[in-house]
């Protein structure tokens, strides 16, 4: 048996006037789950909070809560000491009950159909996954489309693309879909990260129902656009500036001292074609650090804003002459700096390579520490770093050898699956909820290490942003005219 002592968020509407949190401390079992902490209070210490559970076996999905701010079932989380324990982010009834029934009515059911048709074992084993599903609504609480748009959510476009599957119903489940709110996704993955049962809902269900509008020739013509610049000239944003390409005219960048590792840079078409400075800042970082750099100059968009959009005709092209582009030279280890095209090359190609971003590769071979700089930083961390390939902690172990880092919750900025270009409004109210959190945090700078982020966010705040290695080159600049003014001395 061991003591915990929780926080519990209480909320009463009919004796509270707003919702207050309450500290307990209770005896419980080494190895007790959440619920089995509200269990012992309500038993014990107060029988009037209120909370909701079922099987608890992680079977039903009632007792979901947030833990720390991140939604998990009670009965699956073990209690640590020192937790807050909240409802879900939907209207709360009471304490820890939320009012799921708006949400649950929206769910499509079957219609069936006239044809006698059944489903094909392969029918069975798609739409398994998405079977899954266990209602929930962790991944609706957090869904940043559904704060600020018409969007019915991640569980019912998992719903929409589990019905379309089914050869029995005879609904139009596209177009369902688009209605609903299809393109408002911004893919950053945060449902599929709190979902209980893993179920990849942007990959295996908004992605391919917007490939299936597509097909219908439903597709936005803002991402029509884009789909036709890249199969024009290979990348998805038009050139403004003289490129990164064309301002390194040497395929191989040498470090400036001995050689710790050599690797091909993936450039993307941001990095490249509107913010080539910080790609140039990054590539004196590497050499400084011993990184030998290889730029194929053949290699082109990696495809992820067709595969975010739905636009796959010819992705394998993109695919085929940018693994090409590398393996040819015998490039064991790929380098990117976007966010973005290091999610697309992890997860949705197969490479004879591995893939690395760059703070990974920073991080694995070491850095020459910089001077400190006197300001106070908050860390963005792009939805394709932190979801897509897992990446939290290596920009934050690089920013903190060179500035104060204050952090700010993890939330997307609006710029991601092609809604700052379909749906701008939207883009623009989370880049506005973003900027308002940069805000609180009192920080001089904002860092981030995706081009849309930065780009985006930019437009929703007055303090400059910058990228991670743009910090570091400061940070090298400033300690070498000290060591300058030093030998002056």
């Amino acid at each position: 048996m061991k003591d915990i002592t929780v926080r519990v968020y209480r909320f009463d509407p009919e004796k509270d006037r707003e919702a207050h949190f309450e500290t307990y401390t209770i005896e419980v079992n080494e190895g007790a789950r959440v619920l089995h902490v509200l269990h012992a209070i309500h038993d014990e210490l107060d029988p009037t909070l209120s909370y909701r559970y079922s099987c608890g076996s992680g079977q039903c999905g009632s007792c979901a809560v947030r833990v720390n701010g991140e939604p998990v079932l009670a009965c699956m989380e073990e209690a640590q000491n020192n937790i807050t324990i909240e409802p879900l982010n939907l209207s709360v009834k009471k304490d820890l009950v939320v009012d799921l029934l708006p949400t649950l009515e929206t769910i499509a059911s079957l219609k069936p159909s006239d044809s006698q048709k059944m489903p094909t074992k392969s029918d069975i084993d798609t739409i398994k996954p998405l079977r899954d599903c266990i209602e929930c609504l962790c991944c609706v609480s957090v869904c940043p489309a559904m704060d600020v748009t018409k969007f019915l959510g991640p569980t019912a476009m998992r719903q929409e693309m589990r019905l379309a599957l089914d050869p029995r119903d005879s609904g139009d489940r596209i177009v369902d879909a688009v209605r609903e709110g299809l393109f408002t996704c911004t893919s950053c993955q945060a449902c599929w990260k709190a979902c209980p049962k893993e179920i990849e809902i942007p990959s295996k269900a908004i992605e391919k129902l917007r490939t299936l509008a597509n097909k219908k020739g439903l597709t936005l013509p803002k991402h029509q656009e884009v789909a036709a610049l890249v199969k024009e000239t290979g990348r998805s944003v038009n050139r403004i500036e003289p490129t990164f390409m064309e301002l390194v005219n040497a395929e191989v960048i040498e470090p400036t001292g001995p050689v710790k590792a050599t690797i091909g840079f993936f450039v993307g078409c941001m990095y490249n074609m509107r913010l080539p400075k910080a790609a140039l800042d990054a590539m004196e970082v590497l050499k400084r650090n011993g990184i030998r750099v290889i730029i194929p100059k053949e290699q082109v968009c990696c495809g992820s804003p067709l595969i975010r959009t739905g636009q796959l005709s010819f992705l394998d092209t993109l695919k085929k002459r940018n693994i090409d582009a590398f393996r040819f030279r015998g490039i064991d280890t790929v380098m990117t700096m976007c966010a973005g095209c290091g999610s697309t090359l992890k997860n949705d190609y197969k490479t004879p390579f591995n893939v690395m971003d760059i703070s990974e590769v920073l991080t694995t071979y070491g850095i020459e520490p910089p001077a400190r700089l006197p300001i106070k930083a908050t860390y963005h961390d792009p939805c394709h770093l932190l979801r897509g390939q897992g990446i939290r902690e290596q920009p934050r172990q690089l920013i903190r050898q060179v500035v104060d880092l204050v952090d700010m919750p993890s939330i997307c900025c609006g710029s991601g699956g092609g809604v700052r270009s379909g749906n701008p409004e939207e883009a623009a109210a989370l880049g506005k909820r973003r900027g308002d959190e940069i805000k609180k945090t009192g920080a001089d700078i904002v860092i981030s290490s995706c081009p849309f982020c930065e780009f985006h966010i930019a437009g929703h705040t007055d303090k400059p942003v910058k990228n991670i290695t743009t910090v570091l080159l400061e940070g090298y600049k400033e300690k070498d005219r000290k060591k300058g003014n030093s030998k002056v001395t």
